[in-house]
């Protein structure tokens, strides 16, 4: 609505309102309520049965704050820190605070090395990650891929000509290294 000098129309009352829409403003009035029997206002009363929580048996050290006294009672176990990105990781949390870009850079740069040190366990387990099917390339051609970057404004596509380098790159130069090391061995 453009701005005009004529006075705008006033908001409805509540008794308006609560003619026009069934159940408005039930919250207004404790009678009209249904939770009301049950509630009791005692703002020193919080519902918890304790003072503190009780705490997560911490089995191995955790990565915590600097700014923070002790670790939270409740944490996450399921990815513990582990090899070189885990190492990186404890140096951010151990050396800088949480307002520190630092702190945040050799967290990514760790996701990173986490990310290389599971392409390399995979190497060396029986069953190493399947580039073609984990990455999605198959569902280029299955489902209108290519045909789907074209005529539309769509973000990737202007870096789409480097994702094929990113992705593959590591895996051919792991391909290349393993044939070399083949060949030399083979040939002594």
């Amino acid at each position: 609505m453009p701005y005009t000098p004529e006075k705008p129309k006033l908001a409805e009352s509540s008794d308006q309102l609560r003619a026009r829409i069934p159940g408005w403003g039930v919250d207004l009035d404790p009678k009209d309520r249904p939770s009301v029997p049950r509630e009791q206002f005692d703002p020193t009363f919080s519902g918890a049965h304790w003072e503190f929580p009780e705490r997560q048996p911490e089995k191995f050290p955790r990565e915590r704050s600097i700014e923070h006294k002790f670790l939270t009672p409740v944490f996450g176990t399921s990815c513990p820190p582990k090899g070189l990105s885990g190492v990186i990781r404890r140096y951010a949390y151990k050396e800088y605070s949480e307002g520190r870009a630092a702190h945040w850079l050799l967290l990514l740069a760790a996701d990173r090395v986490d990310t290389v040190e599971s392409t390399l366990r995979s190497f060396a387990s029986l069953h190493p990650d399947n580039p073609i099917t984990e990455t999605g390339v198959l569902s280029e051609f299955s489902h209108h891929g290519v045909a789907s970057r074209f005529g539309r404004k769509r973000a990737d596509v202007r870096h789409q000509w480097i994702d094929p380098i990113i992705v593959g790159a590591p895996w051919v130069l792991g391909g290349v290294l393993a044939y070399r090391l083949v060949k030399r061995v083979a040939g002594r």
